[in-house]
């Protein structure tokens, strides 16, 4: 015990984690240092400080808007309140503008939440809640007046130090409303505003990245693990893991589909599925080898099986970034003798019969059919999108990698994508060719050598 009480040192340590671990597993003197320090212990529940993460501390420099883009569960609300707080309690005379979606919401998620400005505030220093009207009060003079996006005239006049705008992705009356606040920010040197949100893909959300004065913090929910329930946040990767609603709501990503991308986000949570899937009449492994010697580009390789309701099935990407000849040729035996896969489509557009050399080292028995491109990737992918389009390709669960590649292909020969090439998104194209065009003749433009 006597150990724990030299390392602990809360007005300095910046984090929870570094006090916690000033313990380890001994819990008996954890409870017991509580025990003996009840007034340290009431003064660190407020100390905000002490408790954020270094993702939650506002960014430094000059800047107009912070943005916090993030999943749920991640401590937006706690953090939004928290900056408004300190701001209020240090500079008196503060006039702050709160937004929410709707007043019920200003008033039930900023102002009253668990994480609201009444519950994060000691009992000495609580402002004084006027709902009638729509008024917090601090004992400086600091005041903050809530307002609803829904009825954005109500922001026009009132003027502002500071302003809070709490998940904007979902305002109805989203820009009116952003803009009315934006000029209200007229008081002071230095007017500024957190916007705290999860990700939606709406216009308002893309102008706010891109204003100028703008900085953005990026987060997870896993991120603020150590104040969520193990079982919520096990359950929340169970059920949405790796889907959109998942990547979006729980990861902060903000997917958006392209304009003119030949697959759309909803395409692919059509030909997502979770279930079992049928017997296979056919496997094949669909094969985008990188450049010789270039290791920088992934070697997109794909699972694809024709299955006996006469639908193609993505069984698995199996794509690896980085790796010698050897390493992915590797990878490819492997996933071809993991699904009993009939033929391996490659690519020979780069390597010529090196590419067969290469996977016939890996695996003498490799049965390797090359494939000679002599259109583009986009213009090779348009026929299989009209596939998916009909419902004759489905997913065996959630790729997002692979996902991200085919949203990323667009009309006009454009990739939008993560990476320098779509090389997961090729491979998946070769192999659904080959299972569902090739045999009828109707791609003329790929020559098999």
């Amino acid at each position: 015990m006597t150990r724990a009480k030299k390392q602990i040192s809360p007005d300095t340590t910046g984090h929870i984690t570094h006090f916690l671990s000033a313990f380890g597993e001994d819990q008996a003197a954890l409870n017991s240092w509580c025990a003996t320090h009840p007034a340290r212990l009431r003064q660190m529940a407020y100390h905000w400080p002490f408790w954020r993460r270094p993702d939650q501390c506002p960014p430094e420099g000059d800047w107009r808007c912070w943005l916090i883009l993030a999943g749920r569960g991640f401590g937006k609300t706690r953090t939004g309140a928290e900056w408004v707080r300190s701001a209020a309690e240090h500079l008196p005379g503060l006039r702050i503008a709160l937004v929410g979606a709707t007043l019920a919401d200003t008033r039930a998620i900023m102002v009253e939440g668990e994480s609201g400005l009444l519950a994060i505030a000691p009992a000495h220093d609580r402002p004084i809640f006027e709902p009638s009207l729509r008024r917090l009060t601090w004992r400086n003079g600091s005041m903050a007046t809530l307002y609803s996006a829904a009825e954005a005239d109500g922001l026009r006049g009132p003027e502002h130090h500071l302003g809070w705008a709490d998940e904007c992705a979902k305002w109805d009356n989203g820009e009116a409303a952003w803009d009315n606040l934006a000029l209200s920010l007229r008081l002071g040197p230095a007017p500024r505003l957190v916007a705290t949100t999860t990700p939606r893909p709406v216009p308002l959300i893309r102008r706010i990245m891109d204003e100028a004065g703008t900085v953005m913090t990026r987060g997870r929910t896993a991120d603020n693990g150590l104040n969520l329930a193990t079982a919520f946040l096990e359950r929340m990767t169970t059920l949405y893991g790796g889907t959109r609603l998942g990547r979006q709501e729980l990861d902060g990503v903000l997917i958006e589909d392209v304009a003119g991308a030949l697959w759309s986000r909803a395409m692919m949570e059509a030909a997502a599925c979770d279930g079992p899937v049928p017997d296979m009449r056919r496997v094949v492994v669909g094969v985008d080898p990188p450049p010789a010697g270039n290791r920088g580009d992934a070697c997109g390789i794909v699972v694809v099986g024709l299955g006996q309701d006469g639908r193609a099935w993505v069984l698995a990407d199996a794509s690896i970034q980085g790796a010698s000849p050897e390493g992915w040729a590797g990878r490819v035996a492997d996933a071809a003798r993991l699904w009993a896969a009939d033929r391996v489509i490659a690519e020979s557009n780069n390597g010529g019969l090196m590419v067969e050399s290469v996977l016939r080292a890996a695996d003498a028995g490799l049965p390797v059919k090359l494939v000679r491109a002599s259109h583009g990737k986009v213009a090779r992918a348009e026929p299989i999108a009209a596939l998916y389009e009909r419902g004759q390709v489905r997913h065996r669960g959630r790729n997002p990698q692979l996902e991200d590649e085919l949203c990323g292909l667009a009309t006009g020969g454009s990739y939008h994508g993560p990476g320098r090439s779509p090389d997961r998104a090729d491979a998946l194209v070769w192999a659904v060719t080959e299972l569902m065009l090739a045999p009828a003749g109707s791609v003329p433009r790929v020559r098999m050598l």
